[in-house]
Protein backbone atom coordinates (compact mmCIF):
# COMPACT_ATOMS: atom_id res chain seq x y z
CA UNK A 1 0.00 0.00 0.00
CA UNK A 2 1.04 3.29 -0.53
CA UNK A 3 1.66 5.45 2.36
CA UNK A 4 0.34 8.40 2.63
CA UNK A 5 1.11 11.90 4.48
CA UNK A 6 -0.70 15.54 5.54
CA UNK A 7 0.37 18.72 5.89
CA UNK A 8 -1.30 21.93 6.52
CA UNK A 9 0.72 24.75 5.03
CA UNK A 10 -1.50 27.80 5.73
CA UNK A 11 -5.13 29.23 5.98
CA UNK A 12 -7.00 32.00 4.20
CA UNK A 13 -10.22 33.99 4.06
CA UNK A 14 -11.92 33.57 0.93
CA UNK A 15 -13.06 36.83 0.22
CA UNK A 16 -15.02 35.94 -2.93
CA UNK A 17 -17.29 33.31 -1.26
CA UNK A 18 -21.14 33.53 -1.45
CA UNK A 19 -20.55 32.52 2.25
CA UNK A 20 -18.68 32.61 5.31
CA UNK A 21 -15.50 29.98 3.85
CA UNK A 22 -11.74 29.40 5.06
CA UNK A 23 -9.33 27.83 2.51
CA UNK A 24 -6.62 25.15 3.72
CA UNK A 25 -3.51 24.84 1.90
CA UNK A 26 -2.92 21.03 2.24
CA UNK A 27 0.55 18.97 1.27
CA UNK A 28 0.01 15.56 0.38
CA UNK A 29 2.64 13.01 0.25
CA UNK A 30 2.70 9.72 -1.35
CA UNK A 31 5.90 8.01 0.17
CA UNK A 32 8.83 6.74 -2.70
CA UNK A 33 7.81 9.59 -5.24
CA UNK A 34 4.22 6.83 -5.77
CA UNK A 35 2.24 7.42 -8.72
CA UNK A 36 -1.14 8.49 -8.02
CA UNK A 37 -4.35 9.10 -9.97
CA UNK A 38 -6.72 10.68 -8.07
CA UNK A 39 -7.23 10.98 -4.22
CA UNK A 40 -11.07 11.30 -2.74
CA UNK A 41 -10.10 12.52 0.58
CA UNK A 42 -12.73 12.50 3.44
CA UNK A 43 -11.60 14.93 6.23
CA UNK A 44 -12.68 15.57 10.11
CA UNK A 45 -11.50 19.23 11.50
CA UNK A 46 -11.47 19.79 15.05
CA UNK A 47 -10.84 22.12 17.66
CA UNK A 48 -8.45 20.65 20.62
CA UNK A 49 -9.03 24.15 23.10
CA UNK A 50 -6.44 21.97 25.70
CA UNK A 51 -3.81 22.91 23.62
CA UNK A 52 -3.86 26.52 23.87
CA UNK A 53 -3.82 29.22 26.71
CA UNK A 54 -6.58 31.64 28.02
CA UNK A 55 -6.79 35.29 29.79
CA UNK A 56 -9.24 35.87 32.27
CA UNK A 57 -11.42 37.65 29.63
CA UNK A 58 -11.49 34.38 26.88
CA UNK A 59 -12.12 31.89 30.21
CA UNK A 60 -15.13 34.05 30.93
CA UNK A 61 -16.40 34.08 27.36
CA UNK A 62 -15.87 30.36 27.21
CA UNK A 63 -17.65 29.54 30.07
CA UNK A 64 -20.56 27.99 29.11
CA UNK A 65 -18.95 25.74 26.87
CA UNK A 66 -16.57 24.24 29.45
CA UNK A 67 -17.57 25.98 33.16
CA UNK A 68 -15.43 27.13 35.21
CA UNK A 69 -11.95 27.51 34.85
CA UNK A 70 -11.33 24.84 37.92
CA UNK A 71 -13.25 22.24 35.97
CA UNK A 72 -11.29 22.08 32.78
CA UNK A 73 -9.01 19.24 33.26
CA UNK A 74 -12.18 17.61 32.64
CA UNK A 75 -14.56 19.74 30.35
CA UNK A 76 -11.80 20.75 27.98
CA UNK A 77 -12.86 18.52 25.36
CA UNK A 78 -11.99 18.87 21.46
CA UNK A 79 -15.05 20.45 19.69
CA UNK A 80 -15.78 19.48 16.25
CA UNK A 81 -15.36 22.21 13.39
CA UNK A 82 -15.87 20.96 9.66
CA UNK A 83 -16.24 18.26 8.00
CA UNK A 84 -15.38 18.19 4.37
CA UNK A 85 -14.48 16.17 1.07
CA UNK A 86 -11.78 17.03 -1.28
CA UNK A 87 -10.93 15.58 -4.60
CA UNK A 88 -6.77 15.71 -5.17
CA UNK A 89 -5.89 14.91 -9.07
CA UNK A 90 -3.55 13.25 -10.43
CA UNK A 91 0.58 13.73 -8.93
CA UNK A 92 3.68 11.90 -8.63
CA UNK A 93 4.78 12.06 -5.14
CA UNK A 94 3.93 15.30 -3.94
CA UNK A 95 0.92 18.03 -4.44
CA UNK A 96 -0.48 20.95 -2.86
CA UNK A 97 -4.35 21.29 -3.18
CA UNK A 98 -6.75 23.52 -1.19
CA UNK A 99 -9.27 22.46 1.15
CA UNK A 100 -12.52 24.50 0.94
CA UNK A 101 -13.81 24.83 4.45
CA UNK A 102 -17.50 26.70 4.85
CA UNK A 103 -17.93 28.32 7.98
CA UNK A 104 -20.89 29.81 10.14
CA UNK A 105 -21.54 32.60 12.55
CA UNK A 106 -24.50 31.00 14.10
CA UNK A 107 -23.74 31.58 17.73
CA UNK A 108 -25.49 27.97 18.54
CA UNK A 109 -22.94 25.91 17.01
CA UNK A 110 -19.99 25.27 19.79
CA UNK A 111 -17.11 25.95 17.10
CA UNK A 112 -18.58 29.27 16.81
CA UNK A 113 -19.33 30.47 20.55
CA UNK A 114 -15.30 28.98 21.07
CA UNK A 115 -13.77 30.88 18.35
CA UNK A 116 -15.39 34.31 19.37
CA UNK A 117 -14.49 34.04 22.33
CA UNK A 118 -11.03 34.28 21.42
CA UNK A 119 -9.15 37.77 21.89
CA UNK A 120 -6.06 36.88 19.61
CA UNK A 121 -3.42 34.54 19.54
CA UNK A 122 -4.19 30.85 17.52
CA UNK A 123 -6.83 28.08 17.59
CA UNK A 124 -5.46 24.38 17.48
CA UNK A 125 -6.66 22.42 15.13
CA UNK A 126 -6.49 18.54 14.43
CA UNK A 127 -7.00 17.26 10.59
CA UNK A 128 -8.32 13.91 10.39
CA UNK A 129 -7.83 12.07 7.12
CA UNK A 130 -9.34 8.97 5.61
CA UNK A 131 -10.87 8.39 1.94
CA UNK A 132 -9.35 6.32 -1.45
CA UNK A 133 -6.65 6.60 -3.43
CA UNK A 134 -6.21 5.30 -7.47
CA UNK A 135 -2.86 4.74 -7.38
CA UNK A 136 -0.10 2.57 -9.99
CA UNK A 137 2.67 3.45 -12.58
CA UNK A 138 1.86 0.54 -15.46
CA UNK A 139 -1.40 -0.14 -14.19
CA UNK A 140 -4.92 1.17 -11.59
CA UNK A 141 -5.49 -0.44 -8.28
CA UNK A 142 -7.65 0.79 -5.51
CA UNK A 143 -6.29 1.42 -1.64
CA UNK A 144 -8.10 2.87 0.79
CA UNK A 145 -6.42 6.21 2.86
CA UNK A 146 -5.94 4.48 6.36
CA UNK A 147 -7.72 6.43 9.40
CA UNK A 148 -4.90 6.88 11.58
CA UNK A 149 -3.43 10.07 8.78
CA UNK A 150 -3.91 13.09 10.79
CA UNK A 151 -2.37 16.51 10.73
CA UNK A 152 -2.10 19.45 13.50
CA UNK A 153 -2.22 23.16 12.70
CA UNK A 154 -2.81 26.27 14.06
CA UNK A 155 -4.78 28.97 12.98
CA UNK A 156 -4.47 32.69 13.80
CA UNK A 157 -7.44 34.14 15.64
CA UNK A 158 -6.93 37.01 12.87
CA UNK A 159 -7.74 34.82 10.18
CA UNK A 160 -11.14 34.06 11.78
CA UNK A 161 -12.31 37.36 12.61
CA UNK A 162 -11.10 38.86 8.89
CA UNK A 163 -13.40 36.17 7.52
CA UNK A 164 -16.38 37.45 9.58
CA UNK A 165 -16.11 40.78 9.30
CA UNK A 166 -15.82 40.24 5.80
CA UNK A 167 -19.28 38.72 5.08
CA UNK A 168 -20.67 40.17 8.82
CA UNK A 169 -18.80 43.72 9.72
CA UNK A 170 -19.93 44.53 13.08
CA UNK A 171 -23.12 42.58 13.64
CA UNK A 172 -23.68 38.74 15.30
CA UNK A 173 -26.43 36.81 14.92
CA UNK A 174 -28.91 34.91 16.68
CA UNK A 175 -31.03 32.37 15.68
CA UNK A 176 -34.83 32.29 16.71
CA UNK A 177 -37.78 29.84 16.71
CA UNK A 178 -40.28 30.22 13.76
CA UNK A 179 -43.32 31.95 15.92
CA UNK A 180 -40.89 34.62 18.00
CA UNK A 181 -39.98 35.64 15.25
CA UNK A 182 -43.44 36.05 13.69
CA UNK A 183 -44.04 37.83 17.45
CA UNK A 184 -41.20 40.20 16.79
CA UNK A 185 -42.11 40.94 12.95
CA UNK A 186 -45.88 41.87 14.80
CA UNK A 187 -44.31 44.39 17.49
CA UNK A 188 -41.95 45.94 14.63
CA UNK A 189 -44.83 46.17 12.26
CA UNK A 190 -47.31 47.73 15.43
CA UNK A 191 -44.94 50.61 16.36
CA UNK A 192 -43.71 51.19 12.88
CA UNK A 193 -40.01 50.68 14.13
CA UNK A 194 -36.95 51.04 11.48
CA UNK A 195 -34.98 48.41 11.67
CA UNK A 196 -34.68 44.79 13.45
CA UNK A 197 -31.70 47.16 15.97
CA UNK A 198 -34.97 49.47 17.11
CA UNK A 199 -36.99 46.52 17.62
CA UNK A 200 -34.77 45.20 19.64
CA UNK A 201 -33.71 48.24 21.61
CA UNK A 202 -37.29 49.30 21.82
CA UNK A 203 -38.18 46.15 23.93
CA UNK A 204 -34.63 46.80 25.87
CA UNK A 205 -35.84 49.94 26.99
CA UNK A 206 -38.97 48.52 27.50
CA UNK A 207 -37.92 46.24 30.07
CA UNK A 208 -35.69 48.77 31.92
CA UNK A 209 -38.61 51.45 32.21
CA UNK A 210 -39.40 52.17 36.17
CA UNK A 211 -42.41 53.72 36.06
CA UNK A 212 -44.25 51.62 35.46
CA UNK A 213 -43.42 48.63 37.02
CA UNK A 214 -40.58 46.39 34.99
CA UNK A 215 -42.42 44.16 33.31
CA UNK A 216 -41.10 41.20 30.55
CA UNK A 217 -41.59 42.39 27.22
CA UNK A 218 -40.41 39.51 26.01
CA UNK A 219 -43.32 37.33 27.51
CA UNK A 220 -45.83 39.90 26.50
CA UNK A 221 -43.84 39.67 22.93
CA UNK A 222 -44.15 35.52 22.72
CA UNK A 223 -47.87 35.85 23.43
CA UNK A 224 -48.71 37.81 20.64
CA UNK A 225 -50.23 35.71 17.58
CA UNK A 226 -50.41 36.18 13.89
CA UNK A 227 -48.41 39.37 12.66
CA UNK A 228 -49.49 42.28 10.97
CA UNK A 229 -49.18 44.53 8.03
CA UNK A 230 -45.77 46.69 7.86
Amino acid sequence: MTEFSFACTGVRADRFAAGPTLVFRLRVTAAGNARVHALALRCQIRIEPARRTYDSAEAEGLGDLFGERSRWGSTLQPVQFAQVSLMVPSFTGEIEADLVVPCTYDMDIAATRYLTALADGEVPLLMLFSGTAFTGDGGFQVEPVPWDREAAFRMPVATWREMVEQHFPGCGWIRLPGDTMDALLAYRSRHALPSWEATLKALLDAGGAEDPPRSDPFRALTGTTGRTDP
